[in-house]
């Protein structure tokens, strides 16, 4: 396993890897909790429960999201590859700008676009994941969507398990199978008018 300077991007992957339990809360813009998110990719009654799945191998980054409260069971998975200590998320979906996973200093990671591009007009959602301790972190972003700021969304997240090699128990797509499924695909980047 690679050594990563404190505060890289490698550290924080590899702090981040295991099963977390993540409870996720969708506000106005002025503060007002929402009961419904009706703007995101994945719409949906709010707040709700992911089990979120993260594995780093040094190099390898995959995560997948199971929704197991509050909302449809829903799963979603990508990936990406550390490079000259960058993540870079493999393409999202049609007309995907590129994302990045990048260091925002001691215990901060930015999941944010690499490109401006006219996509980022349709939807944009930068991620700040803030890491507390080992095992806490929050997760905040601000959803974009035809070029308007429209809601926040804050993740408190809480680790369960360094072990990444079976689901958990109260996983809703059973005990059985990888905790990884094929990665997703989104349009929220594409363009309708092409």
């Amino acid at each position: 396993m690679s050594v990563f300077v404190p505060g890289s991007v490698g550290h924080h992957l590899l702090r981040m890897r295991g099963v977390w339990h993540d409870h996720v809360e969708i506000f106005g813009l002025d503060g007002t909790p929402l009961a419904a998110d009706t703007w995101a990719g994945a719409a949906g009654e709010a707040p709700f429960d992911n089990l979120v799945y993260i594995d780093f191998d040094g190099v390898t980054y995959r995560q997948t999201n199971v929704t197991f409260r509050g909302r449809p069971l829903h799963v979603r998975s990508f990936q990406g590859a550390l490079r000259a200590g960058v993540l870079y998320f493999d393409k999202l979906g049609p007309d995907d700008p590129g994302h990045v996973g990048i260091s925002g200093g001691q215990d901060m990671l930015l999941y944010v676009a690499q490109r401006v591009t006219d996509a980022l007009s349709r939807y944009s959602e930068p991620d700040f994941i803030h890491l507390i301790g080992q095992n806490q972190r929050t997760r905040t972003t601000v959803l974009y969507r035809h070029g308007e700021a429209v809601r926040t969304l804050l993740a408190t997240g809480y680790k369960l398990t360094a072990d990444t090699s079976r689901r958990v128990a109260f996983d809703p797509r059973g005990q059985a199978g990888d905790v990884h499924e094929h990665h997703s695909v989104t349009t929220v980047f594409k363009r309708t008018d092409a």
